[in-house]
């Protein structure tokens, strides 16, 4: 969800609660800070006040644009500010599609100060913004760049599993209890994913055929799911497949080979 909010001293605010962003509006002569409660997951509420009827339609035709109209809610007020010359023209640009990168965070404009805050998913992406931000101003606009970056979802199920491997009772598809263990922390990060989808992969060594390998395989990663469903994950956002020995990390030729390869994977979909 995001909000705009449009502050009486040429401030424009935009708060990012979603996996979009929104932009804010303002003008300029006396600041007044504004805070908006959180709405619904992928709205833009623009608020504050502008010098006239014309500036607001101009934000909110632009807002639309970008964002869709039913998506975007006004609570503007007109008259009693001041804006700086060519603010709105201004103001219109920093509004496009490349701020729905920006995850909970926050676009202000107080005057020639434009800041902008919240979590992007690489350094690339980071600099670009800025970048973007400043390339769309005149020189008379300074830019502070307060995002940061946050590890994707993937590196995170990554990080939580740690190359550990998930045990199950030899030959079968029934989790030891250190393979609990490590179930129970991936559950609470998978938790954290906002509602991502995720596919669990069962992989074996290459002992006995390879046709009871991928059965054994798929069956493991169908208790893995069994197990997160029931610490609270949503049926419907696992997918489960089973790879048998065709994807060894590791030659099977040791003990220690054979190990590694018996594991499940956890996957967030594209």
């Amino acid at each position: 969800m995001k909000h705009i909010a449009l502050r009486t001293t040429a401030v424009l605010a935009c708060l990012f609660y979603a996996a979009h962003a929104s932009a804010q509006t303002a003008s300029t002569n006396q600041a007044t800070a504004a805070s908006q409660p959180a709405t619904p997951v992928g709205r833009v509420v623009i608020s504050g006040a502008v010098p006239d009827e014309a500036t607001k339609a101009a934000l909110l035709a632009r807002l639309r644009e970008v964002y869709g109209t039913g998506q975007v809610v006004d609570q503007i007020s007109v008259g009693n500010v001041v804006a700086p010359a060519n603010w709105t023209e201004h103001v219109q640009k920093l509004i496009n599609p490349n701020l729905k990168s920006i995850h909970k965070g926050q676009l202000a404009v107080d005057g020639s100060m434009v800041a902008v805050r919240g979590e992007v998913s690489s350094e690339a992406t980071r600099q670009s913004l800025a970048s973007g931000i400043a390339g769309s101003l005149n020189p008379t606009y300074t830019v502070r760049n307060g995002l940061r970056v946050t590890a994707s979802s993937q590196a995170v199920l990554d990080q939580t599993l740690a190359n550990r491997v998930i045990e199950f009772e030899n030959g079968s598809a029934l989790l030891t209890e250190s393979g609990k263990r490590i179930l129970d922390e991936m559950a609470q990060a998978l938790q954290n994913l906002e509602s991502k989808k995720i596919d669990i992969i069962g992989h074996t060594d290459d002992t006995g055929t390879r046709v009871r390998n991928v059965a054994l395989s798929l069956s493991r990663a169908e208790s893995v799911k069994t197990y997160l469903v029931a610490k609270g994950l949503v049926p419907q956002s696992i997918a489960t497949s089973g790879m048998g020995p065709d994807q060894p990390l590791l030659s099977n030729a040791s003990d220690d080979g054979r190990r590694r390869n018996r594991r499940i994977e956890f996957r967030v979909s594209q």
